[in-house]
């Protein structure tokens, strides 16, 4: 996992522990091994360390986290201290990826020579730790306190290139990096047999006149952004233990807070929710050698919001994308939309000039569908609605050539259904992103009856490259994350009408970690939107029962932040929402109307009864088998639907809860007043109750126990 070879005078250490030369145990003791003989060999004068593969290194091995492993020698922090403490220079050559450990690797050594799109970064915060192998003392030491706590504090990854005058790196290349680092290996060897000294980042001076008050301000700073969150906090004091304390002891500080935070439910949550993402990638029951198609010229069909979101979405990794619309002011708008996007991240930065242009050159406008003759993938971004959906994919079967990957982007509707509008549903799945497009993470990729793997495939790589989080599911309405979200919907209308207001049952589930609550969600995506999907649930489905404040709201003519009016009142130019006396007053009639004593509700009951609504309801999609595993859910609410990532996702919650305590909890909520029909809508799943009854748990379950 760690070899070496010597090159005149130069030994090479390459770390190999594919895919991402994760510092693991294996490859700790191998290093060490390595360093340790090189150190011994007189014919070495000089180490370079590269990695093998896509990268230098990805971090630590996170699932060692809660093994022997982690405690097990050399412990990282060690081997640094061996590496940095040696007779002979060492030289890190960073390609691909410097992250977590394998940055404070790098930082031990005596110089670095990075690719310039290496991307660096000590992201630990964001799985609620801190570095815990010396990052938070010797990257100050090399790049300054306000820089290395800005990098440490938030997490965020960058591009070497951006660091260039930071004094992190000794050489920045657009070649591959190895060549200079064995130069320079060599020219730092010859300065030490002249008597010249390495240099040694622990040893590095560290002076901040204004220390007390900085670190003061960041404190503020990182505790008002952070939500509660230890980690962040944390990570400014031992930022300021490398100003204030010697080496050694911000290092024994650093580790101190290291070991502390791995054992706080905010670290399990984190680390649950990185690990889900990495298993929802691996999908059961795909061959092995099965092959993606090839995905080069791609077709969006709507330019509406979400159709102009996908194409953004698809031209920013590289994709050249047709838009297409039947009259050309639609197409006229959306073009000018993309346009609009592009020129706001160019003034605020956020592109250069050259990527905007080269983002605006791959997105292309057509009236018809001839265009979607030469497609590779086609996707649907039409209104949502059945009959118009049949007549575009009738069309597009008509025209694209055989092998063209057709994709809806339905958010509610029978993919199977779709897929029988075309003489090729095999050719046919769900790509369901979440709006802005060219923004959320989440995409619901949507496997139908008759789907076939190579496209499954397909749309699994078209993922990675857009940078998105990829969760395969099942055909049923609303697929895992939208038939989820309408019982909690249900739940937040049907507390309104016992007692409680939007603005509270919003703040509730806020406080308890939601970015948004679900009525302040109503209004951005358009009540009027929520009202047709609630509609054509109750045709197929009426005895189901929402909450008429609902309807109440959208015959007031209150469709959402778009008009200024829906549950909120929002001022001109503001999207901060304002308590409404109408809706309100809309509520206390629909009270009285039920014969309804309102009552005082609490916060803990609003967060009962909206999350273990979502829990019960993923129980039934995973005994359903419409999720291959209850990750899968998490990452879908922790993606994509402002779910606190630092609980994990639904169905982690309910496991760190106890399922037992869930199902007693749904006993007690499920006395509803007699309209509601809340001992149907709480009855548990009936994996639920199998899993409570064994003592088991959501994580324990394997793939056969809920087919």
């Amino acid at each position: 996992m760690s070899h070496y070879q010597v090159n005149d005078g130069v030994a090479v250490i390459t770390l190999d522990n594919p895919p991402i030369n994760a510092m693991a145990l294996a490859l700790r003791r191998r290093l060490a091994d390595a360093i340790h003989a090189v150190q011994a060999d007189p014919a070495v004068r000089a180490i370079v360390i590269t990695g093998a593969g896509r990268g230098f290194s990805g971090g630590g091995d996170i699932t060692e986290f809660d093994l022997p492993a982690i405690s097990q020698v050399p412990l990282p922090a060690e081997l640094l201290t061996l590496i940095e403490s040696g007779s002979k220079p060492v030289v890190a050559a960073l390609h691909g990826m410097a992250l977590g450990g394998g940055l404070e690797l790098a930082l031990a050594c005596h110089a670095r020579v990075a690719h310039a799109q290496t991307k660096v970064g000590l992201p630990e915060v964001q799985l609620g730790l801190v570095p815990g192998a010396g990052g938070t003392q010797r990257l100050p030491r090399l790049v300054g306190p306000e820089l290395a706590l800005n990098m440490i504090a938030y997490g965020k990854t960058r591009e070497a290139h951006s660091l260039r005058d930071s004094g992190l790196f000794d050489l920045l290349t657009d070649e591959p990096p190895l060549g200079a680092a064995v130069t320079l290996a060599r020219d730092l060897a010859a300065r030490c047999a002249e008597g010249g000294a390495l240099r040694r980042t622990s040893k590095l001076l560290l002076q901040m006149p204004n220390a007390q008050a900085f670190f003061a301000f960041a404190r503020a700073t990182v505790k008002a952004q952070s939500q509660g969150m230890p980690a962040p906090s944390a990570c400014v004091d031992a930022v300021e233990n490398s100003v204030t304390q010697p080496f050694k002891e911000g290092l024994r500080r650093e580790m101190e807070s290291f070991t502390r935070l791995r054992v706080t439910p905010e670290f399990a949550g984190l680390r649950h929710a990185f690990l889900a993402e990495r298993k929802a990638a691996e999908i059961r029951g795909l061959p092995s050698d099965v092959m993606p198609r090839t995905v080069e010229r791609v077709v969006v069909i709507g330019a509406g919001t979400m159709g102009t979101g996908i194409a953004m979405s698809l031209a920013n990794a590289g994709l050249p994308v047709t838009l297409l619309e039947r009259e050309q002011p639609a197409l006229a708008r959306g073009l000018a939309t993309v346009r609009e996007h592009y020129e706001a991240d160019l003034k605020k930065g956020r592109l250069t000039r050259q990527q905007f242009e080269q983002r605006l050159g791959l997105i292309h406008g057509a009236l018809g569908f001839d265009a979607v003759r030469d497609a590779d993938l086609v996707i649907e971004a039409v209104f949502e609605d059945l009959e118009v959906k049949r007549q575009v994919f009738e069309q597009i079967d008509a025209i694209a050539r055989p092998g063209t990957v057709l994709a809806t982007n339905t958010s509610m509707l029978d993919v199977d259904r779709i897929a029988a509008f075309t003489r090729r549903p095999q050719d046919v799945l769900g790509l369901h992103f979440f709006s802005p497009a060219h923004v959320m993470k989440l995409l619901e990729i949507v496997r139908g009856a008759c789907t076939s793997a190579d496209v499954l495939a397909t749309a699994m790589a078209l993922a990675r490259r857009i940078g998105k989080i990829a969760v395969v599911s099942g055909v049923c309405e609303g697929f895992i994350g939208n038939r989820m979200f309408e019982s909690y919907l249900m739940q937040a209308g049907l507390l309104l009408d016992e007692g409680a207001w939007p603005q509270q049952v919003d703040r509730a589930i806020e406080k308890w970690g939601m970015s948004m609550g679900p009525f302040r969600v109503c209004d951005l995506a358009g009540n009027d939107l929520s009202a047709k999907i609630r509609q054509q649930r109750l045709a197929r489905t009426p005895e189901l029962v929402y909450s008429r404040t609902f309807d109440a709201v959208v015959e007031l003519g209150r469709y959402g932040q778009k008009v200024g009016r829906g549950w909120y009142d929002y001022m001109p130019g503001q999207r901060a929402p304002l308590p409404s006396d109408e809706v309100n007053a809309a509520i206390v009639a629909e009270s009285q109307r039920l014969g309804l004593q309102r009552r005082a509700i609490s916060d803990e009951e609003i967060a009962d009864r909206l999350v273990l609504a979502l829990v019960n309801e993923g129980a039934k999609i995973l005994e359903e088998g419409i999720a291959h595993q209850a990750s899968d859910i998490d990452v879908v609410y922790a993606a994509g639907y402002g779910f606190p990532r630092w609980r994990g996702g639904p169905m982690f919650a309910a496991d760190r809860r106890g399922l037992a305590d869930v199902i007693t909890t749904m006993g007690r909520v499920s006395r509803r007043p007699d309209y509601q029909r809340g001992a149907d809508f709480w009855q548990p799943a009936e994996l639920l109750c199998r899993l409570a009854e064994r003592g088991d748990s959501f994580g324990t379950l394997n793939h056969s126990e809920h087919l």
